[in-house]
């Protein structure tokens, strides 16, 4: 195979592709990603935690469930939300995902260790929905063999970005081929292995497991406010939230894995209070809004 100066080889699981340099400077961009070697088997990225944040789409709504009725964008996600709050047990406004794209992702990297090894909210700082959803399966390409990790991800996150993908023309070839089988796909959805894929209600989400660890949780923004924070533009804010609940959700992963037998607590302690607290104080330059995560911190301690 011939290669000029402007292309490379790239390795995706047992496929080689050529692809040019813009491109691989691109797809290196897109997760943080660190290129190691291939035998230091402690460093290399095992596991992706991600979180989304995403805002109903007026037009999409307009044009499906209110035709010729000439609404606007900002009429008809009322008109959805006041009908989802009248249909909802518990007063949610909460339109149904296949009317959402996303406004946020975080992609939190962790090692075969366990060790957190980067985290980054997509498109930053524009934060363009495009973009957002182009960079992140462009960047799935690099890790073929790392597990995602979500929180309701088969429920919300995955199929947010799937239909985002259809929007936006987005090819996800390895992503599809390992995705649709549901006991030994390369996902791990911490709500559903938590509540047995869903033989209970998991009341408090991860806000109450986050508690319960000492975590941070839900601060001062929670996920009904993210529609009206996109309108006053505060794209920042809501990608800062993105990320803690990211953060939260590897808190909760590294206790799953004590309760599966992967780790002990001791280790699982060690990850937390004294490698992870210290990894996310040395991202402060980079990231002020984690200084907000680190006040709110506290170290595990059960009750009663």
């Amino acid at each position: 195979m011939l290669v000029d100066e402007n292309s490379a080889i790239v390795h995706a699981g047992e496929r080689t592709l050529l692809i040019s340099k813009g491109l691989r400077i691109l797809l290196m961009d897109n997760l943080e990603s660190a290129r190691t070697p291939a035998g230091d088997d402690k460093e290399a990225t095992r596991f992706l935690i991600i979180d989304t944040e995403s805002i109903p789409d007026g037009r999409l709504l307009s044009l499906v469930k209110y035709p010729g009725e000439n609404l606007s964008e900002a009429e008809a996600v009322q008109r959805a939300q006041d009908e989802a709050r009248e249909q909802s047990k518990t007063g949610s406004d909460f339109v149904p995902v296949t009317f959402h794209y996303p406004v946020a992702v975080c992609v939190i990297r962790v090692g075969a260790d366990f060790r957190l090894q980067g985290i980054r909210c997509l498109d930053a700082p524009e934060y363009r929905p495009g973009e957002i959803v182009r960079k992140f399966w462009q960047g799935m390409a690099l890790f073929p063999r790392a597990r995602l990790v979500t929180f309701n991800g088969r429920g919300f996150d995955l199929p947010l970005l799937e239909l985002a993908a259809f929007r936006y023309g987005c090819s996800a070839a390895a992503y599809f081929q390992n995705s649709r089988n549901r006991f030994s796909g390369n996902h791990l959805d911490l709500l559903d292995w938590l509540t047995n894929f869903g033989a209970c209600r998991l009341a408090g989400g991860l806000n109450l497991l986050s508690k319960i660890l000492g975590k941070p949780g839900k601060m001062d923004v929670s996920g009904d406010k993210v529609y009206a924070m996109y309108q006053e533009g505060k794209r920042q804010a809501i990608n800062d939230y993105c990320m803690f609940d990211t953060l939260d959700t590897y808190f909760v992963f590294l206790r799953t894995r004590v309760l599966n037998g992967e780790i002990t607590l001791e280790k699982e302690q060690a990850l937390v209070r004294e490698e992870a607290k210290s990894w996310i104080a040395s991202k402060l330059d980079e990231c002020p809004a984690l200084q907000q995560y680190l006040d709110s911190w506290g170290d595990w301690q059960a009750w009663p």
